[in-house]
C-alpha cells in the first residue's frame, strides 16, 4: 500500500501502474473506517485491478463548523485497516492541498430540487461541498468505478447527478448498508455515541422496519406519525425528518400505490449527535 499527500505525484504513479486497460475503483471517505467502508474496498478489488482509498474531511460540506470540530479522526487505525484489506493506494491530502484557492467560493453545481429537501434544507450547503470536493478527486483519480454506500441516500442521487453534469467517465457502483448485528446502520458518527446513547439510537432501525411492515396497513401520515413516535420514546432529542419518499427521485409521496418503488428516510438526534438512515420499502 502506498501512501500519497500530493495530487501531482499520486496522478503521476497512477499513469504509471494503469497501462494494458488497467481500470481503478475509488473510495472516497473522511476516515473513521468502519466494516462499511472495507465492504467497499472489497468491492473495488473484486472489479478493478487497482483500488485508491481517499481519506479526507472535507470542511466545505459541514454547515456546522462544531460538527467539523468533532468529526472522528482515526488516522493509525484506518491505514492498518485499509492496509490489511488490501488497498493499493492511499490518498490522504490537506485542506490547503485540495483547497489552494480558498473554501470560499467556487463553482456552484446545479443539482436542482435535490438541494432544498430532506439533507440539503436541514444542512444547507452540504451538497454544494460534496459536489466540489468529489468533483476535484475525480478528476486527480480518474476512476472506472467508484463505490458509494446506499445509507447516503441522497448523496448517491448527487454524486450521479454530479457524473451526468460534467460527463465524468466514472461509473457510480452503490453499495448496500451494512449494519450491526442489531441493526444500527455502521456509520463513523456512532463512535460518539456512548453505551446508552448506542442502545437509543436502534430506534431508527425499528422505525423503519415499523414502516416496511405496516406499508399496507395504514397511510403515509400514520406511518410516518408512528415511527417518529417510536423515535422520540427511545430518547431522542430531535427529528430532522421521517420521510417516505419515490426511491427514484427522493420527491415525498402522499399515498402508497403497489408499483410505486419506495423509500423511507429519517434523521435525528441522540446525545448530540446526528444520525441518518434510510430503508427501502
Amino acid at each position: 500500500m502506498i501512501l500519497f499527500n500530493e495530487a501531482k505525484t499520486l496522478k503521476k504513479h497512477l499513469q504509471n501502474v494503469t497501462g494494458n486497460n488497467k481500470t481503478v475503483g475509488f473510495v472516497p471517505t473522511m476516515g473513521a473506517l468502519h466494516s462499511g467502508h472495507l465492504a467497499l474496498i472489497q468491492q473495488s478489488r473484486q472489479q478493478c485491478h487497482v483500488t485508491v482509498c481517499s481519506i479526507f474531511v472535507n470542511p466545505t460540506q459541514f454547515n456546522d463548523p462544531r460538527d467539523f470540530e468533532k468529526y472522528p479522526v482515526t488516522v493509525e487505525s484506518d491505514l492498518l485497516q485499509l492496509e490489511q484489506n488490501g488497498t493499493d493506494i492511499v490518498f490522504m491530502p490537506s485542506v490547503a492541498e485540495m483547497y489552494p484557492e480558498g473554501l470560499q467560493g467556487g463553482t456552484h453545481y446545479n443539482i436542482g430540487y435535490l438541494e432544498n429537501i430532506l439533507e440539503g434544507f436541514y444542512r444547507p450547503g452540504h451538497f454544494q461541498g460534496v459536489c466540489r470536493v468529489l468533483h476535484k478527486l475525480l478528476a486527480i483519480v480518474q476512476p472506472a468505478v467508484m463505490f458509494m454506500g446506499r445509507k447516503d441516500y441522497q448523496q448517491c442521487m448527487v454524486v450521479k447527478q454530479l457524473i451526468d453534469l460534467y460527463n465524468i467517465p466514472t461509473k457510480l457502483a452503490i453499495v448496500d448498508t451494512l449494519r450491526e448485528p442489531d441493526g444500527l446502520a455502521m456509520s463513523s458518527r456512532n463512535l460518539r455515541l456512548n453505551i446508552e446513547d448506542r442502545q437509543k439510537a436502534l430506534a431508527i432501525y425499528r422505525a423503519l422496519n415499523f414502516i416496511k411492515d405496516e406499508l399496507s396497513n395504514f397511510s403515509v401520515n400514520q406511518l410516518i406519525d408512528g415511527a417518529k413516535q417510536m423515535i422520540l420514546q427511545a430518547g431522542f432529542e430531535k427529528i430532522d425528518y421521517v420521510e417516505i419518499c419515490d426511491a427514484e427521485t427522493l420527491k415525498a409521496v402522499t399515498s402508497i400505490n403497489n408499483p410505486q418503488p419506495l423509500v423511507a428516510l429519517v434523521a435525528a438526534f441522540v446525545g448530540g449527535v446526528r444520525l441518518i438512515d434510510n430503508m427501502v420499502l
